[in-house]
């Protein structure tokens, strides 16, 4: 497979959970709250892309396939596009854009607190994943940068378990991934 289908295949893999909540909100089978659907849905994607994009390496060493490297860059948008609806969901149909409740709810709720900290981590993230900040910040300053994703995924598994009240199994499962990826990473420095 060409690398050039690869990315096709991918990206229009990574369209299908916002392709799902907008065909389920056209139909409306979101459930009795389909804000909280949509809004958690969103947030659910962005940790997974998250996740996946924090495999990407050790999958390569494991697997020799080299072009997954290849995806990452794209993957990792990925992850701030869903983030970013995840924001805007939270920001637009829940609170309506109202600043002043926006505030004490970050203030008041731990869980928005540390989420938002985890949008605001991932902005230059974004914001130098391309050829141009990676020739103007230098290799070495771009790699340090980008390790914060490993201090977004902590914040986002912390921010979803905090949002969760009663069953803990997916944050656990979460956070078990993220502690095996983060083992693999400090065992074999990847």
């Amino acid at each position: 497979m060409s690398l050039a289908v690869l990315k096709t295949l991918a990206f229009l893999f990574s369209l299908l959970p916002l392709g799902y909540y907008a065909w389920s909100a056209w139909h409306d089978t979101l459930g009795a709250n389909p804000i909280e659907a949509v809004t958690r849905g969103l947030g659910t994607w962005a940790l997974n892309f998250l996740i996946i994009t924090l495999a990407v390496t050790p999958l390569r060493k494991l697997t020799g396939w080299y072009m997954l490297m290849r995806l990452r860059r794209m993957l990792g948008l990925f992850v701030f596009f869903y983030a970013l609806l995840h924001l805007t969901s939270y920001l637009w149909f829940d609170q309506f854009f109202d600043w002043g409740k926006i505030a004490k709810d970050i203030l008041k709720r731990p869980f928005i607190t540390v989420g938002m900290a985890t949008f605001f981590l991932l902005v230059p993230l974004a914001a130098t994943s391309n050829q141009f900040a990676i020739k103007r910040l230098g290799g070495r300053r771009w790699q340090n940068l980008h390790r914060t994703a490993y201090a977004c995924a902590i914040l986002a598994v912390l921010h979803y378990s905090w949002l969760v009240k009663a069953d803990q199994s997916q944050p656990l499962l979460y956070a078990g991934i993220l502690t095996l990826l983060l083992g693999l990473r400090a065992l074999h420095g990847l």
